[in-house]
């Protein structure tokens, strides 16, 4: 082999693994949340959905999540949203949240990867997605209060 592809495919290894591997990164890290119920505080830890591009991905081609994992949508401005469930192989209960946290809709056990549109019947903020069933068996419902850092006080 010549010097010049000796030279060559030596400044392409160092290339090549002198580049830092990088992992697909999930839209935030896991944060604490508290849903405080009728019987006492309920915990999940959620990863973070702010921006355009991760509100439109959200739990998209997922296949599992842990049972006190979600996700928390929060929207430029209050107004009336509409999820789906296009590309989502899991269940998901989604409660809609107005600006003070309070859960103002909950639809429960979403059919995997329904195109139906899931409103908010109302103005919200936010969206919090849990596994299907999550809410029931949490004893989740409608006029409890989401806590998180990002929820407006």
């Amino acid at each position: 082999m010549g010097s010049f592809k000796r030279l060559a495919l030596l400044l392409l290894s160092l290339v090549i693994f002198s580049v830092p591997v990088v992992a697909k990164v999930l839209p935030t890290d896991a944060e604490p949340l508290v849903i405080e119920t009728g019987n006492g505080p309920v915990e999940f830890s959620v990863e973070l959905a702010l921006t355009p591009a991760d509100r439109a991905s959200g739990l998209m081609n997922r296949t599992s999540m842990a049972a006190e994992h979600g996700m928390l949508f929060k929207f430029d401005q209050t107004r009336q949203v509409l999820m789906w469930m296009k590309n989502t192989p899991l269940s998901l209960d989604m409660l809609f949240i107005d600006e003070a946290g309070t859960v103002i809709r909950i639809a429960e056990r979403t059919e995997p990867f329904s195109e139906t549109i899931i409103p908010s019947i109302g103005p919200v903020r936010y969206v919090l997605e849990l596994n299907g069933g999550t809410t029931s068996q949490r004893g989740i419902s409608v006029g409890d209060t989401v806590r998180h850092r990002v929820i407006d006080k």
